[in-house]
């Protein structure tokens, strides 16, 4: 089933742009550290329970984890945390569906650090895909100059820097699935998920009990709609790994892109944000991107 990897994909972009725009809400009672810490905190529950079940699925328990993957998953983990505050941060300076575009060159630094650090080599074929489908970003992010929307170095580097780090976390949360000595991929992907949220909280819980103890509390009042962006967002991140089992980092976040897509769909219907005929023109870029990506 080679074409499994994408349907893990495009099911990830989706629960990502819900969770982002459950985060987006929560900004503004939980600042940014408040609403990162909510997709680790109330993640991690949804993420152990999936643990569970692929366990229970497959009659046996953890695999053995090694030096290896710990190192891997550890480092993807302060990466994702950091590349969750800095888009965040940039959301709250420019609006949802261009903030995500800054967020999705992603896949260009996904490619350097892969062939770096992994050996995942591109195609020709692969490389005009992510050139495409990254210029469609790009174009797509260019501001209104009558807007809010209008150009400011601030919003443009926390979105660029969020997306280099996602593009760590990506490489690191693949080579720990990688190192990981287990049966199958299902459950190969899934203990490093559950390895990396156990990961991401207890170091968030730590720093905010220590010296921010009144946001924790505030976060804890905040339970039904941070439960909401926690099981969306665990439910996403089980969906990468598994496609990042499956497939090269640059290939999964490179059909990522149609999250730009879901996002302005999102940003039409719930911030009520339009798009201009340039963005219009960036949409077809990403589309024609995913297209050749799909018929490697």
């Amino acid at each position: 089933m080679s074409w499994l990897w994408a349907v893990f994909t495009v099911l990830a972009a989706g629960g990502q742009v819900l969770r982002n725009a459950q985060q987006k809400e929560l900004t503004e009672t939980l600042g940014t550290v408040g609403a990162t810490h909510v997709r680790f905190l109330f993640g991690l529950p949804f993420g152990l329970i999936f643990l569970l079940l692929v366990l229970a699925a497959n009659g046996q328990g953890l695999p053995p984890l090694n030096g290896t993957m710990l190192a891997w998953s550890t480092a993807a983990a302060l990466a994702q945390i950091g590349a969750t505050a800095l888009l965040l941060a940039a959301m709250r300076e420019r609006s949802f569906v261009v903030t995500t575009a800054y967020a999705k060159t992603e896949p260009v630094q996904v490619a350097v650090f892969g062939l770096a650090f992994l050996g995942d080599r591109l195609s020709p074929g692969l490389a005009a895909a992510i050139l495409i489908a990254t210029a469609g970003v790009l174009i797509m992010s260019w501001p209104r100059s009558n807007t809010r929307d209008a150009f400011t170095w601030t919003p443009a580097i926390l979105g660029i820097a969020s997306g280099a780090m996602f593009a760590i976390a990506a490489i690191g949360f693949r080579g720990g699935i990688r190192a990981l000595a287990a049966p199958n991929f299902v459950l190969a992907a899934t203990t490093t998920l559950a390895l990396g949220l156990i990961i991401q909280t207890a170091m968030l819980s730590s720093y905010l009990f220590l010296f921010d103890r009144d946001k924790l509390i505030a976060i804890c009042r905040e339970w039904r709609p941070s439960l909401l962006a926690g099981f969306t967002g665990a439910f996403a991140s089980q969906m990468w790994f598994l496609a990042f089992a499956l497939e090269t980092a640059a290939k999964v976040r490179t059909l990522a892109l149609v999250e730009v897509l879901f996002a302005q769909v999102l940003s039409r219907n719930l911030f009520k944000q339009q798009l201009a005929s340039r963005e219009m023109l960036g949409i077809g870029l990403i589309i024609a991107g995913v297209v050749l990506l799909l018929n490697l």
